[in-house]
């Protein structure tokens, strides 16, 4: 396995870089945006494909580097159900599975330090982001924070981890890289407490100055996402359309999400699934097929398919385009999934 922990010291942000080796797919796990030519730099280097990036949460200290690297390396981005963020191009709910080759990341809910943070378990280690840190735990006094949230997620769910399950945040001040399960337990002042009203007291009486980036980093980190003017500059169709084009007998009807992501959402009738990651694989084995076809893309909320788009172009395939607003603005307008 391939990891790299990299450090911004601006805003004390760890970022995780991680691939199994195996057919150099990687994920990235919480970027800063100043860092993003040195992550590219690194995946270059190791000779690695990046095919995801995770925000464990919506970042009150830095913007996030998760757009940047989307329109860079034309990865898909990842974040909780929760989240308000219109980045997200693939949405996780709670014990769901992030993959990519020899790489499984369960997602954890673990909402406290803000109301849609997430934690990401891998085997032996598990990614907090600010839910627990090194001998601390997020603070719970901003962005929907609850203190008696982030109790319940740190004694109902983290802590109940095995005790060797090494502990990786998105923070550290203190020069701390990585903790355990059990050093939390034993170690962490915050968690020394025998009630939740006691953990509670305790977060409600922090007095900590607001994160300087606050102001600039949340409403930036809110909208980093391919709006619909974007997707529709970049051959999209509104709902109605795509729904006639689609019995085109030239049309061929390519759904970009996962298997996790249909299961959960259903799919247009006649599609054909080519998950995002496996779309140039896909491309160029088929390239003699598509040239004649008229190539109708779709995900879950068109951010993958206008980078579907822009891909296929670069193929000389001129004659595809994609849903606005992807299978949730199909849903909206009310047009019918495969049963």
């Amino acid at each position: 396995m391939i990891f790299r922990q990299i450090f911004d010291s601006n805003s004390f942000t760890y970022t995780y870089l991680i691939s199994s080796g195996i057919g150099r797919e990687a994920l990235i796990i919480d970027p800063v945006l100043e860092k993003v030519d040195q992550y590219i730099k690194l995946l270059k280097e190791l000779d690695l494909k990046l095919v995801k990036v995770i925000d464990t949460h919506i970042h009150a200290d830095h913007i996030s580097g998760i757009a940047e690297l989307r329109d860079k390396t034309n990865c898909v981005t990842v974040m909780g159900d929760k989240t308000p963020a219109d980045v997200v191009a693939m949405k996780v709910s709670d014990e769901e599975t992030v993959k990519i080759e020899g790489i499984d990341l369960k997602a954890l809910y673990t909402p406290g330090h803000t109301s849609e943070s997430f934690s990401f378990l891998m085997k032996d280690r598990v990614f907090t982001g600010d839910a627990l840190l090194i001998k601390g735990t997020g603070r719970t006094d901003f962005q929907n924070g609850d203190p008696k949230d982030s109790y319940n997620s740190l004694f109902g769910k983290l802590l109940k981890l095995p005790d060797d399950t090494l502990v990786y945040p998105a923070h550290d001040y203190k020069g701390e890289t990585v903790s355990t399960i059990l050093e939390e337990k034993k170690f962490n002042p915050r968690l020394q407490v025998n009630s939740v009203d006691e953990y509670v007291d305790i977060m409600n009486n922090l007095n900590l100055p607001n994160p300087k980036m606050m102001d600039v980093a949340v409403p930036s980190n809110l909208n980093l996402g391919i709006d619909f003017n974007r997707q529709k500059v970049n051959n999209g169709i509104e709902p109605e359309r795509f729904n006639e084009i689609k019995n085109d007998p030239d049309a061929i009807l390519i759904d970009l999400r996962e298997q996790i992501e249909i299961d959960k959402e259903g799919m247009i009738k006649n599609s054909k699934i080519v998950p995002f990651p496996s779309m140039y694989e896909y491309l160029d084995k088929n390239k003699d097929k598509l040239k004649d076809k008229r190539i109708l893309f779709y995900c879950a909320h068109g951010h993958r398919s206008t980078l579907a788009v822009q891909i296929s172009k670069s193929y000389n395939f001129t004659n595809c385009c994609h849903l606005i607003g992807g299978l949730e603005n199909w849903k909206k307008e009310g047009l019918g999934l495969s049963e």
